[in-house]
């Protein structure tokens, strides 16, 4: 099948571009850049010269849709709606790994993002692209929203837990989480600068970040009324999230586990940890590790996962393989 890649030059599209390049069933033939249009790919990411020296497009869609049967869209919040309204008309598969088809309520993500949804006849048809949870609903769907990076670290281990009432109290769950610098993309900001961010750690989006409102929104499907206290943390790291969540829990270890594992059955990229999870376990992979550890009433819930691959383009290409019905780790190993 064809691919096409709608804003290539960000970290989450030179990720995908490696990816499909070794994919058994996918053919790259169209990426596209406002910023780099006429340019090689290989110009850009010199690394690839030989393995992806295509040029670069404009976001002509007329053009562009006629390319691919399938597309990736790697573009801000916004940008992404319009995009993908047009191509899912035209009859294509889109997978989307900006935020505007996450939360399939209208007035919650307008309040969140502070823009108008301008697709939102959409909202109602995207499936969450968290690929072990919502598998069944990804096959029969050709739109499918990306799920975001900190939201999989905490979704994954958690949904099982709500699922069979093992915590205690589904209003008060903590999420400290923790993410390499490439979580805030290629273009450059003051907080992400080098010496800005070098030698530093610091919270930030405190009581604000927009993750909060996906995770709340996805967990709550498991458990009514769910709510997550999620503060994020600027690691001085390139890439990955490490994620260490509380909750209050009257279950013992094994029955925490047990609940994940029994939820996680066979899924080749979730992997259970008698040790600490830890980033450099799964940077450049798809793979969320996960640890229990339990003390009295209170249980610390650790994971790990890449936020380029796991948290964005690899499982992009999980859920596209689910989609299509072939095996999940196509391409992905």
């Amino acid at each position: 099948m064809k691919a096409g890649i709608i804003g290539a030059t960000g970290y989450t599209g030179v990720e995908l571009v490696k990816i499909i390049l070794k994919h058994e069933k996918l053919a790259l033939s169209v990426i596209t850049s406002e910023s780099y249009a006429g340019s090689k790919f290989s110009e850009i990411y010199p690394a690839l010269q030989g393995m992806c020296d295509m040029v670069l497009e404009e976001n002509n869609l007329e053009t562009v849709s006629q390319k691919a049967d399938v597309f990736f869209l790697c573009l801000p919040h916004k940008a992404a709606m319009e995009t993908a309204n047009i191509l899912y008309n035209k009859g294509k598969i889109v997978i989307d790994l900006s935020a505007d088809f996450r939360i399939n309520d209208k007035g919650l993500y307008e309040a969140t993002y502070g823009v108008e949804h301008t697709a939102s006849e959409l909202l109602k048809k995207a499936v969450y692209g968290q690929a072990e949870i919502f598998t069944e609903q990804i096959k029969k769907t050709t739109l499918i929203a990306g799920a975001g990076c900190y939201p999989t670290s905490i979704i994954t281990p958690l949904y099982p837990l709500l699922e069979n009432n093992i915590i205690d109290d589904n209003q008060f769950i903590i999420a400290d989480s923790k993410s390499g610098v490439s979580g805030a993309g290629r273009k450059p900001t003051l907080t992400n600068i080098f010496c800005e961010a070098n030698e530093d750690l610091k919270p930030y989006g405190i009581f604000s970040h927009r993750h909060n409102a996906e995770i709340d929104h996805i967990l709550s499907r498991a458990k009514n009324n769910t709510h997550v206290i999620f503060t994020p943390h600027l690691l001085p790291v390139n890439r990955g999230i490490l994620s260490t969540i509380y909750i209050k829990t009257h279950k013992d270890k094994n029955e925490i586990e047990k609940a994940i594992k029994s939820k996680y059955s066979g899924r080749f990229f979730v992997r259970m940890r008698d040790d600490i999870p830890a980033i450099r376990y799964v940077a450049h992979t798809n793979f969320i590790d996960i640890a229990v550890f339990k003390k009295d009433d209170t249980a610390i819930i650790v994971t790990a996962i890449d936020n380029l691959l796991k948290g964005a383009s690899a499982q992009a290409v999980q859920c596209y393989n689910i989609q299509q019905n072939i095996d999940e780790k196509t391409g992905l190993i």
